[in-house]
């Protein structure tokens, strides 16, 4: 199985919101995002390798997702 990594955004962005579908990503801080991403089944990159770049886009990634099902 392959493993996620920093790059796999959209794919991260699913698993944390399937994870905490009620809670607004724009809420949520890195640090505790961070910790979440590097807890996920099928996480495997260096949690070291994260920047606030990419921490940015999956957040985008997840807002767009919770976004699109609220009512």
């Amino acid at each position: 199985m392959v493993k996620l990594t920093w790059d796999d955004t959209e794919n991260i962005a699913l698993a944390l919101y399937e994870k905490y579908p009620d809670l607004d990503p724009l809420t949520v801080r890195f640090t505790d995002m961070h910790r979440w991403i590097t807890e996920l089944n099928g996480f495997g990159d260096d949690p070291a390798l994260s920047t606030e770049g990419k921490l940015e886009g999956i957040q985008m990634a997840w807002y767009e997702e919770w976004k699109d099902n609220q009512e």
